[in-house]
């Protein structure tokens, strides 16, 4: 079944801008895996806004379900990821001044470059993951790469749910298939949520994992952190 990984982003961004340790990102991790969460996701930026690499040290040995850390793979993450060793690292093409993950990867350009990096985490035994788009050559090129799975950037889907559903779909099940044929595993993560989550779950079942951050936590405001959590898992076993 399709795991649900709990990105926590958002609750140090709300710690970050008060300061001290109001709300406490560990308990956090602690409380969503009690509440039903699968993984725990964090993204550490070059600039700390909101998870920072202390923070992720610090949560490491919470960790009882699966840890996910993304990021952009410069020298400094590289050498966090090997030294907390978590269960999966994504390898995200962030530029320093993105707001959010807004694109894939090149994968053709930046072949050798993944390939040496996938490399260096495998040695450690972590599982990798890419951060695609739904292009059939950049996801024949992933593969290329040695990595175990990609995860699909959905927010075109997402975009484009509510003006027509099975057209938004239908190119990721188009890159879910190729990646598949490839034998690569598939996440998927970028501007999921309680309405479009069961769709795209519907129409790719063999989907490893999903992230999700901003949406889960900004309806945990509304709904409360628990039933949130259990909200979405039934939208992942309803879709």
């Amino acid at each position: 079944m399709t795991r649900l990984s709990v990105n926590i982003n958002k609750i140090a961004t709300i710690r970050n801008a008060r300061g001290g340790n109001v709300p406490d990102v560990k308990l956090a991790a602690v409380r969503c895996q009690g509440f039903g969460a699968e993984g725990i996701t964090v993204h550490p930026r070059p600039d700390e806004r909101h998870i920072r690499y202390s923070d992720v040290y610090d949560i490491r040995d919470i960790v009882t379900t699966e840890f996910n850390i993304e990021g952009n793979p410069e020298e400094q993450f590289i050498r966090l990821v090997l030294d907390v060793v978590p269960d999966q690292v994504t390898l995200v093409p962030d530029a320093h001044d993105a707001i959010t993950s807004n694109s894939g990867w090149d994968t053709k350009s930046n072949l050798q470059f993944l390939v040496d990096v996938i490399s260096r985490f495998h040695e450690k035994g972590i599982r990798t993951s890419i951060f695609t788009g739904t292009d059939p050559e950049m996801i024949e090129y992933a593969a290329r790469t040695g990595t175990d799975r990609i995860e699909l950037y959905t927010e075109p889907y997402a975009s484009m749910y509510h003006s027509g559903r099975e057209a938004a779909v239908a190119p990721f099940v188009r890159a879910a298939e190729a990646a598949r044929e490839a034998g690569l595993g598939i996440n998927a993560g970028h501007d999921l949520d309680l309405s479009n989550l069961a769709w795209l779950h519907k129409n790719i079942p063999w989907l490893m994992e999903v992230s999700i951050g901003h949406a889960l936590i900004s309806d945990a405001l509304y709904f409360g952190l628990e039933n949130t959590i259990q909200m979405y898992l039934r939208e992942l076993r309803r879709g």
